[in-house]
């Protein structure tokens, strides 16, 4: 398929002829990607390090480059869509992953997979921002758009649940090279279905004119200067950056401290997914009742006080009994928050979603990727630096929101 602009306006989508499930559907597998691009490998990474003959900090630099990439991506995507479209950048993306995800698969260093990783992460967040700009296309106000993305995420929340436990059992028949290829494939299934039925929701006549510094920053300036959105950006961003310092660090923790196998570890992965998952429909039910601020502060409560556990835990060397439930409570919280981050962010910047989105979505992967090379400096026996990692940047994101997130009433 040639990838040209006019091939991708040839395709004619059948959105308009869809159920409107398959929106959503397509909506929420769009939004997960980050969750398949760094979970589903996560299992193999101790023996990815082995592999290519590298240390768990080097190792863990593939899960830096991909975060640094799903950060560019959207940076750039995002007004890009509120100027052309969101159907184009998707299509565009998804090839791009594609094609980055079997060339990881090939990789035959360390130096050669982290930009490759770059290059992915990158693809995949062209897409990701794109649908959550879609759902704010279609929400009508912030308790509406908070149910969108709460319903999001019962598709988007499979990912983190899927994805740990298929990459574990995976690698009973395959190494951590084919895991890359599951992924290619993936993005090969999924370009296939936008160009189906990724219906194009923002029509010409709403789209923003200009692409250059002086079409945008003034938008990038009134929407960091409403202390609501600056609120949701640092809560959401520090805590998801939080989650990244636990993606990066466990694995190590998990396995080589205290003892899981591969596949023991990624059912370990997929329960605290769950957890998520149950936040967020929670947040669903109870959003028109206590509003989208009460319930992502609650969530952020809940973050914090797991992720002190979680610390307290790794510095008095408490056994999986003890730390298993607190990694619990601190991943499943974000249940609350990240649905609520995103109606809440978005709620006064309809007429920019795109560029809103590229700033709300980017900000998790830039502070996760400061975040997981950290949880490695006490090499692959040493829990306290994870533990640390989490604690410092969850009490962040509460004391952010907190302060910040004050005017919210939705």
């Amino acid at each position: 398929m040639a990838l040209s602009a006019e091939s991708f306006d040839a395709l004619e989508p059948a959105a308009a002829r869809a159920p409107a499930a398959q929106p959503i559907v397509l909506l929420g597998t769009l939004s997960a990607l980050a969750a398949l691009s760094l979970d589903m490998y996560v299992p193999g990474l101790p023996a990815l390090a082995a592999d290519l003959g590298t240390t768990a900090s080097a190792a863990q630099l593939t899960l830096t480059a991909c975060l640094i990439g799903l950060a560019l991506g959207q940076l750039l995507a995002g007004p890009l869509s509120d100027a052309r479209g969101r159907r184009r950048p998707v299509l565009t993306g998804m090839a791009l992953y594609t094609a980055a995800s079997v060339l990881c698969a090939l990789a035959p260093s360390i130096w050669l997979l982290v930009p490759l990783r770059l290059v992915q992460g990158a693809a995949g967040g062209t897409a990701m921002v794109v649908a959550t700009a879609a759902v704010r296309d279609r929400g009508e106000d912030g308790t509406g758009t908070a149910r969108l993305f709460a319903a999001l995420m019962v598709v988007n929340g499979l990912a983190p649940i899927l994805a740990p436990v298929v990459g574990g059992q995976l690698l009973h028949v395959t190494d951590w090279r084919g895991v890359f290829l599951v992924l290619g494939g993936v993005g090969a299934v999924l370009l296939a279905a936008s160009a189906l039925w990724f219906g194009e929701s923002l029509p010409a006549e709403r789209r923003r004119r200009g692409l250059g510094p002086r079409a945008l920053l003034p938008v990038y300036r009134r929407v960091l200067a409403d202390r609501v959105f600056l609120g949701c950006l640092l809560g959401n961003g520090l805590a998801l950056g939080a989650m990244f310092g636990y993606i990066s660090g466990s694995p190590f923790v998990l396995q080589d401290i205290h003892g899981l196998t591969a596949q023991q570890y990624s059912l370990v992965f997929a329960s605290n997914g769950a957890g998520i998952v149950l936040g967020s429909q929670l947040s669903r039910i109870l959003v028109g009742r206590f509003g989208a601020r009460a319930l992502m502060l609650a969530g952020l409560c809940g973050t914090a006080a797991g992720g002190a556990g979680v610390w307290a835990a790794a510095v008095t060397g408490a056994g999986l009994p003890v730390l298993l439930p607190l990694l619990f409570v601190n991943v499943g919280c974000l249940g609350l928050v990240l649905p609520n981050a995103g109606a809440l962010g978005l709620a006064a910047h309809g007429d920019a979603a795109g560029a809103a989105a590229s700033l709300l979505g980017p900000t998790p992967y830039i502070v996760g990727a400061l975040a997981s090379p950290l949880v490695g400096l006490g090499g692959r026996h040493d829990a306290a630096p994870m533990g640390a990692v989490i604690a410092l940047f969850d009490a962040a994101a509460l004391g952010a929101f907190a302060v910040l997130g004050r005017k919210a009433k939705q």
